[in-house]
C-alpha cells in the first residue's frame, strides 16, 4: 500500500484551502447559528469539480478516485463540518448510488447535473421508526402499471427540502426481506412529493436535515435502479463507500480543532509561560496527534482497497468506527484545552465539538460498525 500525498491530492488541498478561507470560513458561523443551508456555495463547489470528484469525465465529473475525495472532504471538514457532510452526502450516497447502479439513461441525465451542482442531490434510507433496522421500512411502493406509486416518509434526510433529485430505497415485496427493496430516482416536482420537519440539530447545523413525504406519489419504472428488489443490497454497497466519506469528515473536523488547540496552546500564557510548555498540555496534544495519525491510516487503507475493487466492509466500518470516535474525543480535549473560552462561540473549537458527534452516528452508528466488524472477522 502506497498513501504517498500524489500531486492531484496536493493541488486539490491547496485548492480547498483557498476557497474554505474565502467563501466558508467568513460566514460559517452566520449559518451555524440560523441553520441557513448555503446552496450557492456547492454552486461553487461544484465549479470547482468537487461535487462529482469520483464521476467518470464523460459524465462531467473529474475522473477521481478515493485517495483525491477524502482529501477534498478533510480539507472542507478542517474549517467546518457541515459543509464537509453535505459535500460528502452529496457525493458518496445520491450521486453514488446512481453512478454504481444507473444504466446509461440514468447517469447521462442525471450525473451530468450532480457532478456540476446543476442538481443536488439527496438520498433517502432511514425512517422514524426504522433507522439501523431499515429492511422493516413502511415506507411502500405499489406497482400500477408502467408506474409504481409510493407513499410513506422518510426522516433524517440530508438535502431533504432543498435536493433537486432524490434517490429513495423503499419496499415493493414482504417487510424484513432484503430482496423486498427497490431503489428509485425522484426529481423534485414531482406530484405527491414533498419534504416535511427540518431538524433542529446540536452540531452541521448548515448541513440541511429534513423529512421526505410521499402521498401517492407515481414514478415511472424506468426511475428505478437496477431491478426490483435490489435496493437494499444496493444501499448497503453504497454505504460501504459512503463509511469512507463519513471517516474522512471525522478526520478533518479532529484536525481542525486539533491545529486549532495546537496555535492556542503555544499563545495563551499562564504562570509566565505557554501552557503549551506543561505536560498535561503536552501529553493530550501527543495523543491527539497519534489517533489522528491512526485514523488517517485506517482511511488510507480502505481509500486504498476501494480504488482497487476490493471488498472492504470492514476496512471501511473500521475507518468510520475509529475516525467518528476520535473526532469526538479529540474535538472534547481541544475545549478542555482552550478552557473557559473553548466553550464560547468567538473561538472555533466549540463547533468543532458539537459537529464531531454525528460522525459516530450517520451512515451507520459506531454500534452498527462493531457489528459489521465482529460479523466479517467471525465469518
Amino acid at each position: 500500500m502506497e498513501f504517498t500525498e500524489n500531486e492531484n491530492q496536493k493541488m486539490i488541498a491547496q485548492m480547498v484551502r483557498d476557497f474554505a478561507d474565502k467563501e466558508i470560513r467568513p460566514k460559517m458561523m452566520e449559518w451555524d447559528e440560523s441553520q441557513e443551508f448555503p446552496v450557492p456555495v456547492f454552486k461553487k463547489l461544484g465549479d470547482l469539480g468537487l461535487m462529482g470528484v469520483l464521476v467518470p469525465t464523460e459524465y462531467g465529473g473529474s475522473g477521481f478516485g478515493y485517495f483525491e475525495y477524502v482529501t477534498a472532504i478533510v480539507e472542507v471538514a478542517k474549517v467546518c463540518g457541515s459543509i464537509g457532510l453535505s459535500l460528502a452526502a452529496h457525493n458518496s450516497l445520491c450521486t453514488g448510488h446512481i453512478m454504481y447502479f444507473g444504466n446509461e439513461e440514468q447517469k447521462k441525465k442525471y450525473l451530468t447535473k450532480l457532478a456540476t451542482a446543476e442538481f443536488i442531490g439527496a438520498w433517502g434510507l432511514t425512517e422514524t421508526n426504522t433507522g439501523s433496522d431499515s429492511a422493516r421500512m413502511l415506507t411502500v411502493a405499489e406497482k400500477d402499471g408502467d408506474h409504481y406509486v409510493i407513499n410513506g416518509a422518510k426522516n433524517f434526510i440530508t438535502h431533504g427540502k432543498s435536493g433537486d433529485v432524490a434517490v429513495v430505497i423503499v419496499r415493493t415485496g414482504a417487510k424484513g426481506d432484503s430482496r423486498g427493496m427497490s431503489a428509485f430516482i425522484i426529481e423534485r416536482g414531482t406530484p405527491g412529493f414533498t419534504s416535511g420537519k427540518k431538524e433542529n440539530k446540536l452540531g452541521m447545523r448548515a448541513s440541511e436535515t429534513t423529512e421526505l413525504i410521499f402521498q401517492d406519489c407515481r414514478v415511472h419504472k424506468s426511475q428505478m435502479l437496477g431491478q426490483e428488489g435490489e435496493g437494499f443490497i444496493q444501499a448497503m454497497k453504497v454505504l460501504d463507500g459512503g463509511r469512507i466519506s463519513i471517516a474522512a469528515l471525522g478526520l478533518g473536523i479532529a484536525k481542525g480543532a486539533y491545529e486549532a488547540a495546537v496555535k492556542y496552546s503555544k499563545e495563551r500564557h499562564q504562570f509566565g509561560q505557554p501552557i503549551s510548555n506543561f505536560q498535561a498540555i503536552s501529553f493530550k496534544l501527543a495523543d491527539m496527534a497519534t489517533q489522528i495519525e491512526a485514523a488517517e491510516l485506517l482511511i488510507y487503507q480502505a481509500a486504498d482497497m476501494k480504488n482497487r475493487g476490493e471488498r472492504m466492509t470492514k476496512e471501511g466500518a473500521m475507518a468510520k468506527y475509529y475516525s467518528s470516535e476520535v473526532a469526538v474525543r479529540v474535538s472534547t480535549e481541544a475545549v478542555q484545552i482552550f478552557g473557559g473560552y473553548g466553550y464560547t462561540k468567538d473561538f472555533p473549537v466549540e463547533k468543532f465539538y458539537r459537529d464531531s458527534k454525528l460522525c459516530t452516528i450517520g451512515e451507520g452508528t459506531s454500534e452498527i460498525q462493531k457489528l459489521v466488524i465482529g460479523k466479517s472477522i467471525l465469518a
